[in-house]
C-alpha cells in the first residue's frame, strides 16, 4: 500500500518533535515540514501530500488558507497541544473538521487516515447548517424595528431580534406583515437541522436584466412567506444596493467574507451583515468598486452561501457574467480567478436560473452562455428566463422556446415581458417591483416564476409581490 503523505505545519509549537514520533511507520510519510504557509502551499500544489497538519501556531492560518488546501486536495487535520486546550474552538471555527491532540499519538495517526479516507472519498468541507457553527434555529429569525441609527430609513440587520427557538406567537416587525404570511416562531416550527436552498440566477454579458430578474425572485419568494436572502456575489458591476436606494459605502458581502476569514461566520453573523428589506427579504450587498474583486475568494463565498443556508430557506445569488478562465495565470493554481466567484455560486445553487434578452443579439448569447454553463456544471438543467419579451421583435414565445431546445438542453423556459415604466418607477424610487407596479405583468411573471421555484402555488386572491416593507421607509 502507498504510504499517506503527510504535511506538518505547525509553526513554533513545543509538540512538533513528539507529533513527527507518532507519525513513523503506521504507513504515514512525512513529505515536509512546512515553516509557513507560503512553504505549505507551494507543497500542498506539488500533489505530494494527502493531509495536512496544522495549528493556531502556524502564522496566517486562516479559513481561506483551509479552503485553499481543500481546492488542492490535501484534508486538513487540526492538532492542539492537549485535548483540553481552547485551541479545538478556533481550528474549527476556521473550517478545520478534524481536531486532536498532539500527546495522544494513537488519535493521531487515526485522524490523518481518517482525513485520508474522507479526501478519497470526496467529502468536502464541514456545513455550518450541520455543525456547531449554526447558532441559531434554522429559519427562525425574526427582524424588528427601526433603528435610529438608520440614516436612509430601513432597518439594519444587524439590529435583527433572533429568536432562539421560541414558539411564542405574534410577530416582532414594526410595520406591516404580507398577507397571509407569519413569522417562523407564528406558525410553531421548530429548529430542525436541514438546509435552505440557494438559488443562482445567471446570464451572458450584455445586460439581459439578471439583477432585476434576481431581486424581483428574491421579492417574490419572501411574499410567499419563505425567509430569504439576496447574495450580490457579481464582481464585475453589482447593483442590488443600488436598485434599493440603499448606501453602497459599506458592502455586507465583503464584510461577511472578512468575518468568514477570520473563521466566525455562523447564521447569526451573516444576520448582521445584511440589510432588511421586509420581514422575510434580506439582501447582502456586492463590492462597492469592481476592483475590489480579489476579496470575494471562492473558499470564503462558499462559507457565505453555507451560512446563508442556515439563516434562509431560501438564498438567491445574483452571479456576474463571465466564466471564463484567465489562461495567463491558469498555471498558477494559487493566483486569485476574477471569476471564480461566479463558478463557485453555480456550483453551489441547487437550482439555475439563466437570463437572456429576447432580442436577436440576447437569444444568440443566451445560446452560447447555456453551453459554456455545461463545461462549468455539467450536471446542471437550467431554468431559462426570456426577458423583455415584446411584440415588436416579430415572433413569438413558441418560436423562441422551439430556437432554445433545437440549440441546447434546458430545463423550464419561462417568459418575462418588457415593463420599462414599471423597471423606472422601482430605479427612481429604489423599490422592488411589487412595491410601485403590483398589477405590472412583469411583476406577476416574476410572481409566477417564484411560485414555480418554490413548488407552491399563489392564492388567487393574494396580490403579487406585496412586500410588507416597514413604514416610513419610502425615500
Amino acid at each position: 500500500m502507498t504510504p499517506t503523505g503527510v504535511l506538518v505545519a505547525v509553526g513554533a509549537s513545543d509538540f512538533e518533535a513528539g507529533l513527527l514520533d507518532s507519525l513513523r511507520g503506521h504507513e504515514l510519510h512525512v513529505v515536509r515540514r512546512c515553516v509557513d504557509i507560503v512553504d505549505l502551499i507551494a507543497t500542498a500544489s506539488s500533489r505530494q501530500a494527502q493531509v495536512a497538519l496544522v495549528s493556531v501556531a502556524l502564522r496566517g492560518l486562516d479559513a481561506e488558507l483551509v479552503g485553499r488546501l481543500a481546492d488542492e486536495e490535501v484534508a486538513v487535520v487540526g492538532v492542539t497541544a492537549s485535548a483540553t486546550s481552547a485551541d479545538e474552538a478556533v481550528l474549527r471555527s476556521l473550517g478545520v473538521d478534524l481536531v486532536v491532540a498532539a500527546d495522544a499519538s494513537a488519535e493521531v495517526v487515526e485522524a490523518v487516515r481518517e482525513a485520508s479516507a474522507r479526501r478519497a472519498g470526496g467529502s468536502g468541507s464541514p456545513d455550518p447548517c450541520a455543525t456547531g457553527q449554526q447558532d441559531i434555529s434554522p429559519w427562525d429569525v425574526d427582524v424588528a424595528g427601526t433603528p435610529a441609527s438608520a440614516q436612509d430609513g430601513r432597518p439594519f440587520a444587524s439590529d435583527a431580534n433572533i429568536r432562539y427557538g421560541s414558539t411564542a406567537p405574534g410577530a416582532v416587525w414594526s410595520g406591516r406583515l404580507p398577507p397571509g404570511h407569519q413569522p417562523a416562531s407564528a406558525r410553531g416550527q421548530q429548529a430542525a437541522p436541514r438546509r435552505g436552498r440557494v438559488i443562482a440566477v445567471w446570464g451572458p454579458s450584455g445586460a439581459p436584466g439578471r439583477s432585476v430578474v434576481a431581486l424581483g425572485l428574491g421579492s417574490e419568494l419572501a411574499s410567499l412567506g419563505n425567509q430569504t436572502m439576496v447574495v450580490d456575489c457579481d464582481v464585475y458591476g453589482g447593483s442590488t444596493a443600488q436598485l434599493l436606494g440603499l448606501l453602497d459605502e459599506s458592502s455586507g458581502l465583503l464584510a461577511a467574507t472578512r468575518t468568514a476569514n477570520m473563521g466566525k461566520l455562523t447564521a447569526r453573523a451573516l444576520a448582521g451583515h445584511a440589510r432588511a428589506v421586509t420581514p422575510t427579504l434580506r439582501v447582502l450587498t456586492g463590492i462597492p468598486r469592481a476592483d475590489r474583486w480579489t476579496e470575494v475568494r471562492p473558499p470564503l463565498l462558499r462559507q457565505v452561501v453555507m451560512a446563508s443556508r442556515g439563516l434562509a430557506e431560501l438564498t438567491v445569488l445574483d452571479c456576474g457574467f463571465s466564466l471564463e478562465l484567465d489562461e495567463e495565470i491558469s498555471y498558477d493554481t494559487t493566483a486569485p480567478r476574477r471569476n471564480g466567484a461566479t463558478v463557485t455560486a453555480l456550483e453551489q445553487a441547487d437550482v439555475v436560473v439563466v437570463v437572456g434578452a429576447a432580442d436577436p443579439v440576447g437569444l444568440g448569447r443566451l445560446v452560447r452562455a447555456l453551453s459554456d454553463l455545461t463545461m462549468v456544471v455539467p450536471q446542471c438543467l437550467p431554468h431559462v428566463v426570456v426577458n423583455r419579451m415584446r411584440g415588436t421583435l416579430g415572433w413569438s414565445s413558441h418560436e423562441i422556446r422551439a430556437t432554445l431546445e433545437h440549440s441546447v438542453r434546458t430545463g423550464a423556459v419561462t417568459f418575462l415581458p418588457q415593463d420599462q415604466t414599471a423597471c423606472d418607477r422601482a430605479l427612481v424610487h429604489g423599490k422592488v417591483l411589487s412595491e410601485v407596479a403590483p398589477k405590472s405583468k412583469l411583476t406577476q411573471g416574476l410572481a409566477a416564476l417564484a411560485a414555480e421555484i418554490a413548488g407552491v402555488r399563489r392564492p388567487a386572491n393574494q396580490r403579487a409581490g406585496v412586500s410588507g416593507r416597514t413604514a416610513g421607509t419610502d425615500p
